[in-house]
């Protein structure tokens, strides 16, 4: 796979190893050793970031909520050395994609990154002129974005992706696992229940009063109601 990829670590033996394990792999490496040398690279629009938690002139969390809140749709993978889960779920609450501990292994690095900007290139089964209404939103499928009346609603990748799979399959119910399985490549044994509820979590809250489409059913998992039911 190729793809441009925006590293942002400080240590620069890391980063310098990172890169070369990178590249090896056919991508192309911009480093930015502080955020703001990475405000100036994400202008060149890269297909993944490989963000540090903690960095010369602020933290990772920071500049990931000026990459969401500058409607950058791009994947966004932390690099934490902190495997508590309140710094995993804080990175997720903000609009992450993914994380990985220091100190990784760098194949399962690669397979992250790789599965990452997959799933960032939407490829619906709907044709290009087909929306999705419900409630007071609309969902463009094939240029995979969501709307509040004529308002654009700020969403994550995974978000969307979640939200995607819930309508392909309105009306059936989806276990926890099955969406799990969907949203990511099961082989990689990477993504936990945690991460799936709080991405569910941070989707209601951005769909306000027609989260009501998304039904909780206990001790199985979710169903999207049918628009219109």
């Amino acid at each position: 796979m190729t793809g441009t990829i925006l590293l942002v670590e400080d240590d620069f033996a890391l980063a310098m190893g990172t890169e070369y394990a990178l590249q090896a792999e056919g991508y192309t490496v911009m480093h930015a050793g502080n955020i703001v040398n990475a405000r100036k690279a994400l202008e060149c629009q890269p297909d993944l970031i490989l963000l540090d938690v903690m960095l010369p002139d602020g933290t990772g969390f920071e500049f990931c909520k000026e990459v969401r809140a500058g409607g950058y749709q791009v994947p966004v993978i932390f690099l934490t050395a902190v495997g508590e889960e309140a710094n995993i779920v804080q990175g997720l609450e903000i609009g992450a994609d993914d994380y990985v501990t220091k100190p990784y292994r760098v194949k399962e690095l690669l397979s992250r990154i790789a599965a990452n900007i997959r799933r960032s290139q939407f490829s619906g089964k709907w044709n290009s002129s087909d929306v999705y209404y419900f409630g007071t939103h609309r969902f463009l499928i094939r240029e995979f974005r969501l709307f509040y009346q004529d308002q654009l609603v700020e969403c994550t990748p995974c978000e969307l992706r979640l939200l995607r799979e819930l309508i392909q399959n309105e009306g059936l119910v989806l276990t926890r696992s099955q969406l799990m399985e969907r949203l990511y490549d099961t082989e990689e044994n990477f993504i936990d229940d945690n991460t799936l509820s709080v991405y569910m979590r941070r989707l209601r809250s951005k769909l306000s009063e027609d989260a009501i489409f998304i039904e909780t059913v206990r001790g199985v998992g979710y169903r999207f109601k049918k628009a219109g039911v």
